[in-house]
């Protein structure tokens, strides 16, 4: 209720003036002066040329009188009224000041509640974040792993193309190898895809952790102000006009859109961390996974080299002992060689003796150059 409403609301009443006060009446008639020299008429308005009666001025004296007792009387009631309405004021402007400090304190109590649930998120972003940079570091760990074994692979491959002649055969041990490379290409696309979606997902979680370190630092400046303007008292004395700070700024927020819009925050920001520990398990398992089938697939190329190697170890033997034997016999050969030459050597004499018998007999004269059996002997070595 303002003060004209205060001041309207109590009619003025017309007081009596004081025993005291109040002037013994006269018994007289007041006789108006309608002479010669009166100033009664239309000619004489607002004006006057004739000195006054002196029925008229106690006239005038007894009017003053009464409205000057009127004014102290409409004065008291407006004295009286004023101090109602100054305790009115007061109490109502302490019961104000009261209401709205209980305000700040409400409204400080929500900001630290939502400054609380912001800090929690950043942290628990944080850690996930964390543990995120430890999957992609164990992902390029993986992914430098998986270069070296597919140079080993490859390397395998290159070494096997340079046998020789029927060694150079498609065998188990090079479709293994050939398994093995084209396993760990398709295990690369998998990690390079995986850690593609880990560093998107780690920059979402920065952008998530920016808004709400954003949003958490306006409300550690709102907590601050509102701190600072709960404390204020009448005595405080640091207190001063402001005659445009009642307005409502143009880019001011109501408490629903502020509470949907952190809400709003902490919201996003859990998704991120949801799906970044989906990604997280996701890595996990492809890291696992691999892993398994690089593992696996090492055992049987291992295995078919083990096995290779024992049927290269059999043939090797194999081909020794044969290898053994036909030395063997190509010594024997020469030895036999050997004793052929020296057989052939010692038949020579024999031959000399032979063939000079068959050319001294050669010289029989006439019937006597016969084939006898001694001739026939020297010859074909038996009778006819």
């Amino acid at each position: 209720m303002s003060a004209a409403e205060v001041l309207v609301s109590h009619p003025q009443v017309a007081r009596c003036l004081p025993e005291e006060e109040q002037q013994p009446c006269k018994p007289y008639c007041v006789v108006k002066n309608t002479g010669l020299h009166s100033s009664s008429g239309l000619a004489t308005a607002g004006f006057r040329t004739a000195k006054y009666i002196p029925e008229e001025w106690m006239q005038n004296n007894v009017s003053k009188l009464c409205r000057s007792l009127a004014d102290r009387d409409s004065a008291g009631n407006t004295r009286h009224e004023s101090s109602a309405l100054m305790v009115e004021r007061a109490k109502l402007t302490l019961g104000t000041q009261a209401n709205s400090t209980k305000k700040l304190g409400e409204r400080l109590q929500d900001i630290f509640f939502w400054k609380s649930e912001l800090q929690r998120e950043i942290e628990d972003l944080l850690a996930e974040t964390e543990l995120l940079l430890e999957r992609q570091r164990r992902l390029e760990v993986a992914l430098d792993a998986n270069e070296t074994a597919i140079f080993i692979s490859t390397d395998n491959l290159q070494n096997r193309d340079r046998r020789q002649g029927p060694d150079l055969v498609l065998d188990a041990v090079e479709g293994e190898l050939l398994k093995e490379v084209d396993l760990i290409q398709n295990v690369q696309g998998v990690l390079k895809r995986t850690l593609d979606q880990v560093v998107t997902q780690l920059r979402k979680n920065r952008d998530a952790k920016e808004l709400l370190e954003m949003d958490w630092s306006d409300k550690y400046e709102a907590y601050k102000i509102d701190v600072k303007a709960g404390g204020l008292n009448n005595q405080s004395t640091n207190i001063q006009f402001h005659p445009n700070s009642s307005k409502f700024e143009d880019n001011s927020s109501t408490p629903e859109s502020w509470a949907q819009a952190t809400h709003c925050n902490i919201y996003k920001a859990e998704q991120e961390r949801m799906n970044s520990i989906n990604l997280r398990s996701l890595a996990d398992n492809v890291l696992q996974e691999t892993s398994e089938d690089l593992r696996e697939q090492y055992d049987r190329v291992n295995a078919a080299f083990s096995k290779r190697l024992e049927e290269f170890f059999d043939a090797k033997a194999k081909l020794d002992h044969h290898l053994r034997k036909i030395l063997e016999q190509i010594s024997a050969q020469e030895r036999n060689i050997t004793n052929l030459k020296k057989a052939i050597k010692d038949k020579e004499a024999p031959l000399k003796v032979a063939q000079t018998r068959l050319y001294e007999r050669t010289y029989r004269p006439n019937v006597e150059l016969t084939r006898d059996p001694a001739q026939m002997k020297l010859i074909c070595g038996k009778p006819p």
